[in-house]
């Protein structure tokens, strides 16, 4: 009878345990694929890079809050000149809400 119990006991923290691990696992997934963009406006091709003919990425991890909103960036890579502009225009991108915040990593292309 105890190494029933036991047996029972050690099952539900078993399983405790493991919901609890899938769902912090859960809470640190990179980005939902599937949310949809409301408002993406293109970042305009500044005028000093078009003289310059520069081209290039620009590479940004954007932190989505649940509202839609673009919580926060963080450049991965690209010329400074052209990493304002696509900052600036980040300011405007609205996406669909969830019920909580994501990730994802977003790539703007220039070209003279």
């Amino acid at each position: 009878m105890l190494g029933d119990q036991r047996l029972k006991l050690t099952k539900t923290a078993a399983r405790t345990l493991l919901a609890m691990a899938l769902t912090l696992s859960a809470i640190n997934l990179p980005a939902q694929e599937g949310r949809k963009v409301i408002s993406n406006p293109v970042p305009p091709y500044p005028e000093m890079a078009k003289a310059l003919r520069l081209a290039g990425v620009v590479k940004v991890r954007v932190v989505i809050a649940p509202d839609g909103h673009i919580k926060a960036t963080q450049v991965l890579g690209g010329h400074p000149l052209l990493v304002d502009t696509v900052e600036k225009t980040l300011e405007k991108w609205k996406y669909a809400p969830a019920s909580g915040e994501s990730t994802t990593v977003l790539e703007f292309e220039f070209h003279p």
